[in-house]
């Protein structure tokens, strides 16, 4: 593409529709660490809302840059640990968490195909039934992950046995630890099976926080003069463009998520501008959260070290 044309254009889009695609992108991270802190507020962690905002960052960042979004949830986990949060319940905090992202994504999907089915060429179709598919797979896997006592020590003797296999030193006291903390974790469960509401209040602030992100589509739509289609064709659109490609298991979608994009506007955004809308759109809801979120993900690493440092110090000056 002709790069120079593109940025020439975007140069020339109204900033105040710019902003409040931001805005939707704060709203979008704001509604994360409001899940987050809700379901570690019920299994009784304590922590701030800054911090949710940080473990909501931490999460972005690493499953932007992992395929599959794979790297996002365990340094979540990893990062709450560091902040005296039980494994147990924050691994079940996410769970419950993503659950709710996945029951959003195909829900709000499939709901929008059926209201823009003529949009769907017969590759683009097979790419949705594609995503859909692995969408409630992921949640399939997820559910049992939650609820099922069975599977879950299942998973853990066979963890266990492997350990033997390769010779890892230590494996009972390392048994012992992994069954201490699944016993916490399905104590935690139960507590969440009898308290539905806190799901109810988890997936009705992921329909906001989905609602907001898939938005910034039409705020960039209209950031380019543009205003034949209302928010809510816009928004459906991108809906299924995200139930298409979230699945698919390349870091942070590249690559498939701007040739959706281009596919499935281009009835939409003149051919002209098309190819600069993808651009912004993707910089916005994307590679902007990229940004922000490594800078927070790099302050907390340098922070998390110093203070293993000092407490290195401090052991060492008493012993």
């Amino acid at each position: 593409q002709n790069t120079d044309e593109i940025f020439e254009i975007i140069g020339t889009v109204k900033l105040q529709y710019v902003l409040i695609a931001v805005i939707c992108m704060s709203i979008y991270v704001i509604c994360e660490a409001i899940n987050i802190g809700r379901t570690l507020k019920a299994l009784n962690e304590k922590t701030s809302f800054f911090n949710n905002i940080k473990y909501a960052l931490i999460g972005f960042f690493f499953s932007g840059i992992t395929p599959a979004a794979s790297g996002g949830q365990p340094m979540q986990i990893y990062y709450m640990y560091k902040d005296k949060i039980s494994v147990a319940n924050s691994t079940l905090a996410l769970l419950i968490n993503l659950s709710s992202m996945q029951v959003v994504t195909i829900s709000l999907a499939l709901i929008s195909v059926v209201i823009n089915h003529n949009i769907l060429n017969t590759a683009l179709a097979w790419f949705f039934v594609i995503g859909i598919a692995l969408n409630a797979s992921a949640l399939s896997l997820l559910l049992i992950a939650i609820f099922s006592k069975k599977l879950l020590k299942k998973l853990i003797n066979l963890v266990v046995k492997i350990m033997k296999k390769i010779k890892i030193k230590n494996v009972e006291q390392k048994q012992e630890k992994i069954e201490a903390e699944l016993s916490k974790y399905q104590d935690s469960s139960d507590y969440i099976k009898n308290n539905k509401l806190v799901i109810l209040k988890t997936i009705i602030t992921t329909y906001i926080e989905f609602l907001a992100l898939y938005s910034v589509s039409y705020w960039v739509y209209r950031s380019f003069g543009l205003n034949e289609y209302n928010i809510f064709k816009i928004t459906s659109i991108q809906a299924v463009l995200y139930g298409t490609v979230s699945g698919i298991p390349s870091p942070g979608a590249v690559g498939v998520t701007e040739g959706g994009f281009i596919e499935i506007f281009k009835t939409i955004f003149p051919q002209n501008i098309i190819n600069s809308a993808m651009i912004l759109n993707r910089g916005i809801n994307f590679y902007l959260l990229i940004i922000v979120s490594a800078i927070i993900t790099m302050i907390n690493a340098i922070k998390c070290q110093k203070m293993e440092e000092k407490n290195t110090e401090n052991n060492d000056e008493k012993s």
